[in-house]
């Protein structure tokens, strides 16, 4: 690592014509890299591609802009005695891995069982997003969604499974297509008693 961290290139600009400012040595980095694969930048099909690719990332990475926990912020009390599993399944999600910058796409399934609070179900989706939106390796990723709901809402169960598709081993490297990575993260009752953990496994469609 070279040290250097956004500031670098001050905040985040906007032209006239509404597009983010591409700073002039984010775009000649992209420019080095074409090079550096065998392509000519300055060819007419490339001309402006440095700074599509440039705004493409700011928009692939905008969960550093993001607070998770803020989406759980606002919780629910009354909820008409309901004490059984909330789960949110087959949320379709986009990442990418900090080792190659390559595309993670794949679904989550978040679970838990309510404490004294309940969250609107859309906010599951957007804790998810917030840290997807980011250089991302799968495992931290699982880790990350389960322990924000675990912090910010206090139920007395959560649970995380990601099934996802990584470019990094499906395009380049071992090139093997159709494979997809799950993991996992169980928290509270999921972890400890295996029945509600066999219970949310089942509702998931992984029992």
């Amino acid at each position: 690592m070279d040290g250097r961290k956004d500031e670098d290139f001050g905040s985040t600009q906007v032209g006239a014509d509404g597009k983010i400012v591409v700073p002039d040595a984010v775009a000649d980095a992209v420019r080095t890299l074409i090079r550096w694969t065998g392509d000519d930048p300055t060819r007419e099909g490339l001309l402006d591609t440095p700074a599509r690719v440039a705004r493409a990332w700011k928009e692939y990475c905008v969960g550093y802009t993001d607070d998770p926990a803020k989406h759980l912020s606002r919780v629910f009390e009354e909820v008409g005695g309901y004490d059984e599993i909330v789960l949110l399944k087959d949320i379709p999600f986009q990442s990418h891995c900090e080792h190659h910058m390559a595309p993670i796409i794949g679904k989550a399934h978040i679970a838990y069982l309510p404490g004294n609070y309940v969250v609107g179900i859309s906010k599951l989706a957007r804790v998810l997003h917030a840290f997807a939106r980011r250089l991302q390796v799968q495992e931290r990723l699982t880790a990350e969604v389960a322990d924000c709901i675990w912090t910010n809402l206090k139920p007395l169960g959560v649970a995380v499974v990601i099934e996802a598709s990584h470019a990094c081993m499906t395009a380049r490297g071992v090139r093997t297509p159709g494979v997809a990575m799950v993991t996992s993260r169980m928290m509270g009752v999921f972890r400890d008693d295996e029945r509600s953990r066999k219970e949310v496994l089942a509702l998931i469609g992984r029992g």
